[in-house]
């Protein structure tokens, strides 16, 4: 194969093939530049270099790859993923010397979203039209609707962000969530009409 997919490789890397090793890992060095945009605070990223961040979550994957082949606990994009926002993780604990530490480093992923990364979530459901509110200028939807996003519970948010900023497929989200792929459309659903409900404006009942 020209392009063997992520399966053959994972295959060919548990048989000692290093060159399908180098090929896997860097085949979702993109892919993390992605999600690494959409997390890093941007206080952060004025002292860390992100390609550092990712260079350095490929290098903890190399070290940690045979472990994952032996029990390979999600799929390896979700795997690769969470090696990414542990590193975030820590980088912001360091930098911005935060003393809040989470029981769960899980915990700690949903808070990685830069107000920035929130502007552009509120972009993006808006080009789709999950605003009804045809009243409003669209500069006065985004402010309405970036101020909604902030309020929203961490995993409505976190599943809006998964989706429409980091593209992850229903599938990896599951993995990630630990859920059913049914399960993950349903949620998807009832978060875009719960961002609608907020979006309407209220009723005059008198």
């Amino acid at each position: 194969m020209p392009n063997p997919d992520t399966e053959v490789l994972l295959e060919r890397v548990a048989h000692g093939d290093r060159q399908a090793r180098n090929h896997l890992l860097d085949r979702y060095r993109s892919r993390l530049r992605e999600v690494v945009a959409v997390r890093l605070d941007r206080r952060v990223a004025a002292r860390v270099d992100p390609s550092d961040v990712v260079q350095e979550t490929l290098v903890e994957a190399h070290r940690r790859l045979d472990d994952y082949l032996s029990s390979r606990p999600m799929p390896f994009y979700p795997w690769l993923r969470r090696l990414a926002l542990d590193r975030l993780v820590d980088l912001h604990r360091r930098h911005l010397r935060s003393k809040r530490r989470s029981v769960r480093r899980e915990a700690g992923h949903h808070r990685l979203l830069p107000d920035e990364s929130v502007s552009d979530l509120a972009e993006r459901l808006l080009a789709r039209g999950s605003s009804p509110s045809a009243g409003l200028h669209r500069e006065d939807d985004h402010a309405r609707l970036h101020a909604l996003l902030r309020q929203l519970p961490d995993d409505v948010r976190e599943l809006l962000v998964m989706r429409h900023l980091e593209h992850l497929s229903v599938r990896d989200i599951a993995a990630i969530l630990g859920i059913s792929e049914g399960a993950v459309k349903v949620r998807h659903v009832r978060a875009l009409a719960r961002v609608r409900q907020l979006l309407e404006p209220p009723t005059d009942e008198n």
